[in-house]
């Protein structure tokens, strides 16, 4: 009979060392095409497109210089004096080849998999006809040119990317080191430990909000490094694993847009000219007005001290009280939460000591990356710039990997666990993350194919000609419009990296009135707030992965909690857009997110009255 556990696992492993040995030369035939954005702009000024009228090089170079100007969009819409000009020619010619490119129709193939994953409740599946959707579009319904899409283009070149394979090996250490702790009984140990600790359920929430807070760094190491802490001491008291991927998720992309020193402080900042304003100076200005980010942080806190659910999350609670912390996830992930190693030999250390060594390496690991050890680089010794230009990808795997070998020396010398336990103890880690890799690979592809399609063209161009309109009400405006296009997309970074420039090219580049720093903070928070909402958002996923939660079960149950946060956000932010001072926002937009939290609970709990 055939085990299909394994004949998943090694198929996931087959194509992460396929994608591996075909990465490079991918890469390096993808650089011979490149044409610098200067020249592309001078051949879009010169002429349009014409087939007719051009010889075969000519078209080609065209077809080239119109690609490298839209890539370019963020940097041409606020330097081009004739921007408009220029991608309508662009736009023209590429339409040439792709015809639904920067229409509508770019927003289906996310729009496919989200509604499907959500009515099917089944992600793989729902994720691969949505990219399959978005190669036959691309293609122009031409089989041999979506097989191209799909396959070449798609999944190999999407999971083939130097950062997204760092970000693979990461989840696979992270996961053996899991497994380590398990098979150790530390696990065991800790969740023994707070039970004497922590008196009640929510002290164990508290905890996990408290965690995830501290955790600033990076969203993907919060997402799995809490999970793999708090999961033993939410199980104690029977915490729903949807209510931990909730508060792991909601201090992840939330805590870090509006930590100054974190990967994404860098991320921003890269898309404002330093002629104008510092960019980590125009970061922490628009901290105060990042809403959405602040009032998810109340909402958790309100929530647990108010002791009360709504929506699908309630019905998990209730089954988690009862016992059942999955709810209706498979039978399969039941038995993985009693195969919990209970070791006799292990101690909390157990537990803490691999967590202490993971936390410090891997923020070592990334100030590395950042240049903090490099003598003639800009950040050498300057802790804050080499966390701000650190790759994420690069630094965690460094820390995870020295995590992991701390872990098997440790336990080892310990006498807790042999070599080979801990050698077994890897691919067991790897089959816990295969369901995450899948998934990611797979939300990774779509994100090409939207990509591919120009969604985000689409987007960037209503917000610069249509929402700028009546000034008061941009804010609110680029926030709704911030979080549609990070629903679809499933990226924040992409998001807010095509509005900012946006944003600023509608001020002149000059952030000298209050609103533009409100605007930008509402691009910032409408770009979280959509990740946050998205099951395809690496984050959502890594979320799911940490608190070894069944995906859409975490998509479902998050979805009303994060609608809340973004309605009260967007009240506060039409409010913004005419009282222009955060001393009175901030506070009105705190006492109406709890004042709704109110109102619900009276609404609720009148229905089950």
């Amino acid at each position: 009979m055939i085990n299909f556990k394994k004949l998943k696992t090694f198929a996931v492993f087959m194509l992460t060392f396929i994608v591996m040995c075909v990465s490079a030369p991918l890469c390096i035939a993808a650089s011979d095409d490149e044409l610098d954005n200067d020249t592309a702009v001078q051949v879009l000024s010169a002429s349009e497109f014409s087939a007719d009228a051009m010889s075969e090089d000519e078209a080609e170079e065209y077809s080239a210089a119109a690609l490298t100007y839209i890539e370019n969009y963020s940097t041409n819409v606020g330097e081009d004096p004739d921007f408009t000009q220029n991608l309508d020619r662009a736009l023209d010619c590429t339409r040439e080849e792709i015809p639904s490119y920067a229409t509508l129709l770019a927003l289906l193939p996310p729009l496919i998999a989200i509604v499907l994953a959500l009515i099917t409740k089944e992600v793989y599946s729902s994720l691969f006809i949505g990219i399959l959707a978005g190669a036959l579009l691309y293609s122009n319904f031409s089989f041999s040119g979506m097989l191209d899409r799909l396959f070449a283009d798609g999944f190999i070149a999407s999971v083939a990317d130097s950062y997204n394979i760092g970000i693979l090996f990461f989840l696979i250490i992270l996961g053996a080191i899991v497994a380590l702790m398990n098979k150790s009984g530390g696990s065991a140990a800790f969740g023994r430990w707070a039970s004497t600790h922590i008196k009640s359920r929510a002290g164990a929430q508290v905890a996990t909000i408290c965690l995830g807070i501290l955790i600033f760094v990076d969203d993907y190491f919060n997402c799995l490094t809490v999970g793999s802490v708090m999961r033993p001491v939410t199980d104690k008291f029977k915490v729903s694993r949807s209510k931990l991927a909730y508060l792991i998720d909601a201090t992840a992309a939330p805590v870090c847009i509006i930590a100054p020193i974190s990967s994404w402080a860098a991320a921003v900042a890269g898309f404002v000219s330093e002629d104008q304003i510092g960019g980590l100076e125009l970061f922490i200005r628009a901290i105060p007005y990042n809403f959405y980010a602040l009032l998810t942080i109340t909402m958790m806190f309100t929530l647990v001290a108010m002791k009360f659910e709504y929506g699908p999350m309630k019905k998990h609670e209730e089954n988690a009280e009862n016992g059942d912390i999955f709810s209706d996830a498979a039978q399969k992930m039941m038995n993985k939460a009693e195969e919990i190693s209970d070791n006799p030999n292990g101690i909390v250390w157990d537990l803490v000591a691999p967590v202490l060594v993971l936390i410090i390496a891997c923020m070592l690991g990334l100030i590395y990356s950042g240049g903090f050890f490099t003598a003639d680089a800009d950040a050498y010794h300057n802790f804050v710039d080499a966390f701000s230009s650190a790759d994420a990808s690069v630094g965690l795997v460094i820390g995870s990997f020295a995590g992991l070998i701390f872990s098997v020396v440790y336990f080892m010398l310990r006498k807790t666990l042999s070599f080979k336990e801990c050698m077994d103890s890897i691919p067991e880690g790897f089959k816990a993350m295969v369901p995450a890799i899948m998934i990611l690979c797979c939300a990774w592809t779509l994100k090409t194919m939207t990509d591919g399609l120009g969604a985000k063209i689409l987007i960037a161009e209503f917000v610069r000609l249509k929402a700028s309109a009546f000034l008061p009400l941009l804010p609110a405006v680029v926030f709704l419009i911030g979080v549609g296009l990070s629903f679809a997309t499933g990226t924040s970074w992409g998001t807010f990296g095509i509005l900012i420039p946006i944003v600023l090219a509608i001020f002149s580049g000059s952030i000298s009135d209050e609103i533009s720093i409100i605007s930008i903070s509402a691009c910032m928070a409408g770009a979280v707030c959509g990740d946050h909402c998205s099951p395809i958002s690496d984050t959502t996923i890594m979320s799911s992965a940490g608190a070894q939660c069944n995906h859409i079960n975490h998509v479902t149950t998050q979805l009303p909690y994060a609608m809340t946060a973004a309605a009260v956000s967007f009240v506060s932010y039409v409010i913004a857009g005419f009282v222009k001072n955060v001393w009175i926002c901030l506070p009105v937009g705190i006492v109406l997110m709890i004042l709704t939290l109110f109102i619900i609970k009276l609404v609720t709990s009148k229905k089950t009255a």
